[in-house]
C-alpha cells in the first residue's frame, strides 16, 4: 500500500505591498465574519487585528501560509473574544481560506 504524500507547504508570493494586502484582508475578513453569523461591530475589530498581525509578518518576510496561520492563532490568543462567536482558531482558518481562495488554490487539497 502506497504511503499518502504530504500536502506541500503553500508559499505566498513575496509581498510587494504588505499594507495593501492587509487592507484587502481586513475588508474581506470583516465581510466573511459578518456573513457567517451576524454583522457586529466586534467583527471590524477582529479583522483589523488579524490584518495587523498578517501585515507585520509579511513585512518581516514571512511567505509560508502555515507560519502565517500559526502567528495569527498565537497572537489572537490575547484578544478578548467574549463579544464574538469566534475564537483565534476560527479567525486563523478563515484567513487561510481567504488567502487560498485569492490564489485560486482549492482549500480542500491544496491543489
Amino acid at each position: 500500500m502506497a504511503k499518502p504524500k504530504p500536502i506541500p507547504a503553500i508559499t505566498l508570493p513575496p509581498a510587494a505591498n504588505p499594507q495593501q494586502e492587509g487592507e484587502w484582508l481586513r475588508e474581506t475578513l470583516a465581510q466573511w465574519l459578518d456573513q457567517e453569523f451576524l454583522p457586529e461591530a466586534i467583527n471590524q475589530t477582529i479583522a483589523q487585528r488579524a490584518a495587523q498581525i498578517f501585515v507585520r509578518q509579511r513585512m518581516e518576510g514571512e511567505n509560508d501560509l502555515g507560519s502565517l496561520v500559526i502567528a495569527i492563532v498565537t497572537e489572537m490568543q490575547s484578544f478578548d473574544f467574549r463579544e464574538s462567536f469566534y475564537g483565534e482558531f476560527a479567525i486563523a482558518n478563515a484567513v487561510s481560506d481567504l488567502l487560498l481562495e485569492s490564489l485560486g488554490i482549492d482549500r480542500c487539497c491544496g491543489q
